[in-house]
């Protein structure tokens, strides 16, 4: 698994079960990524949240700026 630092710098949407679509605020995240998918941790308030992308979408929003890789 390969894990990284990035910002959310534009509107990221993930969908929370079979639930509406939710978004990843800006900020920091760190991204952890396999073959198939990419998982989104932040720090929300006093709690831990994460998000996993199909590896698809994920190469969008970083080709839309969406999601800006740091070091």
């Amino acid at each position: 698994m390969n894990t990284s630092n990035a910002r959310i710098t534009g509107p990221v949407e993930y969908r929370l079960g079979d639930g509406p679509k939710c978004r990843i605020p800006r900020g920091p995240v760190e991204i952890q990524q396999t073959p198939q998918d990419v998982t989104i941790s932040w720090e929300a308030g006093d709690t831990h949240q994460n998000a996993a992308l199909p590896q698809s979408e994920f190469r969008r929003y970083l080709n839309e700026k969406a999601i800006v890789l740091t070091q």
